[in-house]
C-alpha cells in the first residue's frame, strides 16, 4: 500500500503542476514541470521507484523489475492521482480545465512521434539511473529524470503538448469532458506514443546492458 500511495501522491503533484501552469499560462512552464517531477522522484524513489507514469511502469515491467499484478496496480494509482489532480486544478483555477492536444496546425503523426521519442528518452533515463546495477546508489537520478521531462517540454511542447505520460492525458481529458469542454478524441495519441516509447526504451536498455 505504501508503494501505491507514493505513486498516487507523486503523480498527483506532477499532474497538478502541469494543470496549473498550463491553465495560468505560466512562463517557463517546462521548468516548473521538470522540477515537480524531480522533487517527487526524490520523495518516492526509495519507496516505489517513483514511476508516476504508466509508460515508465511498462518499461520497468518489461525489464522484469516489477510483476504484472504490481504494474497494473501502479498504473491504477497513477491514473487515480492524475484524475484527482485534474479535479484539484479545476477547483484551484475557479473552473478551468485542461487537456492534452497537438499544437495548432500540427499533423497527428508529428505529435505521435514527439510523444514517442521523448517518452523513450524519459523511460531510458529512468532505467539507466534507477534500476541499473552500474549506477546503483547514485544521487543524481532525480535531476536526470526531471531534466529529461523539462527538455522534452521545451523541445516539443508546441508540437504535441509535451505529456510523455498516459495518465496526464486520461486524467485531464476525463475532467475536461465532464465539464463539457472537450472529449477523448486526442487521448489515443498520448497512449500509443508514450507506451511505444516506453516499450522501445526497455528493449534498448537490454541491448545497452548486454
Amino acid at each position: 500500500m505504501n508503494k501505491l500511495l507514493t505513486e498516487l501522491i507523486g503523480t498527483f503533484f506532477l499532474v497538478l503542476t502541469i494543470g496549473l501552469v498550463v491553465s495560468n499560462g505560466t512562463p517557463l512552464a517546462g521548468l516548473a514541470i521538470g522540477a515537480a517531477y524531480m522533487v517527487m522522484v526524490y520523495m518516492g524513489s526509495h519507496i516505489s521507484g517513483a514511476h508516476y507514469n504508466p509508460a515508465v511502469t511498462l518499461a520497468v515491467f518489461m525489464r522484469g523489475k516489477i510483476e504484472m499484478a504490481g504494474a497494473v496496480k501502479y498504473m491504477g494509482a497513477q491514473l487515480l492521482g492524475a484524475l484527482l489532480a485534474a479535479f484539484a486544478t479545476l477547483h484551484l483555477t475557479g473552473g478551468n480545465t485542461f487537456s492534452m492536444a497537438p499544437g495548432s496546425g500540427v499533423d497527428v503523426s508529428m505529435a505521435l512521434l514527439a510523444e514517442a521519442l521523448f517518452t523513450f528518452a524519459l523511460a531510458l533515463v529512468v532505467l539507466q539511473t534507477t534500476i541499473s546495477d552500474k549506477t546503483k546508489g547514485n544521487s543524481y537520478y532525480g535531476l536526470a529524470i526531471g531534466f529529461t521531462v523539462m527538455v522534452g517540454a521545451f523541445a516539443v511542447g508546441e508540437i504535441s503538448g509535451g505529456a510523455f505520460n498516459p495518465a496526464v492525458a486520461v486524467g485531464s481529458a476525463f475532467v475536461d469532458t465532464m465539464m463539457g469542454d472537450g472529449g477523448f478524441g486526442n487521448v489515443w495519441i498520448y497512449l500509443v506514443g508514450p507506451f511505444a516509447g516506453g516499450a522501445l526504451a526497455a528493449v534498448v536498455y537490454k541491448v545497452q546492458a548486454d
